[in-house]
């Protein structure tokens, strides 16, 4: 009966192995809290991703930080991070507008 049981359990394969994932770098940055930011925002859309400090002599071609995903996500990761930075410029132009003008400055005077 020892033997049954051997037998039928699924042999491993070549081809069920994963390959190792190659990273590319989807955006660059000089804080590292920004590329944290990033990186929150792509893992909680299910895609694998990793910063990365980079030394002086990789700086000169890209900023101090990168983060990367797998280059089979990188169309996906970029269209993510680009739609937050459209709504965050949004917000910010929403509230810098608010800020400048006077719209709640008589909104709750008594005309009495």
């Amino acid at each position: 009966m020892r033997e049954d049981k051997m037998a039928k359990r699924p042999k491993k394969t070549r081809s069920s192995r994963t390959k190792p994932q190659e990273f590319v770098v989807v955006a660059s940055t000089e804080d590292l809290e920004e590329a944290r930011e990033y990186e929150a925002l792509l893992k909680n859309n299910h895609i694998p991703v990793s910063v990365k400090k980079l030394d002086e002599a990789q700086q000169a071609a890209s900023k101090g930080i990168v983060v990367m995903v797998p280059e089979e996500f990188l169309d996906e990761a970029y269209v993510i991070i680009e739609s937050q930075d459209a709504y965050d410029d949004f917000y910010d132009f929403a509230l810098q507008d608010e800020s400048d003008s006077d719209f709640d400055s008589g909104l709750f005077e008594d005309e009495f």
